[in-house]
């Protein structure tokens, strides 16, 4: 079976119980992306999927994901977005929700470390109580600059457990020297669409289409510490601490060349080669900076700089 077909098939069956499809018809839409306007296949799946969510009056977490079941999974293990999981955590704290969307909003935590949950208003589900521990049954990833977070939905399972939780440390610190900072740095956009914060790829977010997206910034980087490498996430003020550059700044630079890279290349310039201490939570294989100090490196950086530029 190719994998167009497999697409095919499983977004049949996720809509199996709202919409009367065939295999035949979804695959000559994914067909049609993928071979005639050359889109990637992943992408062309979210498209399908958003049309048939549109003609069902559905939100994309009203329906399974294709391909699998619900997982349980550990919280160190939820690196993935849009991955449908299942969890036995605890309810460690409870914030106040800031959209009339979201029912509950809070940090769930297990032996491996914690993560943010949301709950929407409208789905009919049972209030968490924090210190409770829970077995919750699909659950779906979402991931906001390597910071992964889970919602419950329509169709999220909630089993009070009697079993207590020790919750983990997942907070990490990291001395080295800064040797790269990835594609996907710098000035950025992001989906303008509520509870949305997908960086948009040629003004496309992956669920909304083509979209007016908002500036933001972050840096992608890699730091060595001599001994491995860390991959690690600079959030808009981490970013503006750790260049100097502010939003309206980049901004402006990138007006003034027409041309957004410019801002990452200035924040290469400005920050390769130097030595720094970060600290903050670990999600998945990202380190995600809140807490950062340069330091005395070595005088000559060459060494460094040349490693950066092999990356």
């Amino acid at each position: 079976m190719s994998d167009v077909r497999q697409h095919a098939e499983e977004i049949r069956e996720q809509f199996s119980e709202h919409l009367d499809l065939t295999a035949e018809e979804i695959e000559d839409r994914l067909d049609n992306l993928v071979n005639e306007y050359r889109v990637p296949l992943e992408e062309a799946r979210r498209s399908v999927v958003s049309h048939y969510l549109d003609e069902a009056g559905l939100e994309r977490d009203d329906i399974r994901s294709g391909g699998g079941g619900s997982e349980q999974v550990n919280v160190e293990d939820v690196n993935e977005d849009e991955q449908w999981l299942s969890l036995t955590a605890k309810v460690v704290d409870l914030w106040d929700p800031r959209s009339d969307a979201v029912g509950q909003v809070g940090l769930l935590g297990d032996e491996t470390g914690t993560i943010k949950f949301t709950k929407w208003a409208d789905s009919d589900l049972q209030e968490l109580e924090e210190g409770k521990v829970y077995h919750l049954g699909n659950l779906v990833s979402d991931e906001y600059q390597g910071d992964y977070s889970v919602k419950l939905n329509r169709t999220t399972t909630i089993e009070e457990s009697d079993e207590d939780i020790e919750v983990g440390d997942d907070t990490a610190e990291v001395e080295g020297a800064l040797v790269d900072i990835q594609s996907g740095s710098g000035l950025i956009k992001r989906c303008p669409e509520e509870d949305c914060t997908r960086v948009l790829q040629n003004g496309r977010c992956s669920e909304h289409g083509e979209v007016e997206g908002e500036f933001d910034l972050r840096i992608k980087g890699v730091v060595d510490d001599g001994t491995e490498v860390h991959q690690v996430i600079f959030d808009k003020e981490a970013t503006e601490e750790l260049t100097g550059i502010g939003l309206q700044e980049a901004q402006d630079m990138a007006m003034d060349a027409l041309d957004t890279t410019v801002v990452a290349e200035e924040m290469r310039e400005e920050t390769l080669g130097l030595y720094y201490r970060v600290a903050g939570p670990t999600m998945g294989r990202y380190l995600l900076v809140d807490e950062m100090e340069e330091l005395d490196g070595p005088t000559n950086t060459e060494d460094v700089l040349i490693k950066a530029r092999s990356m």
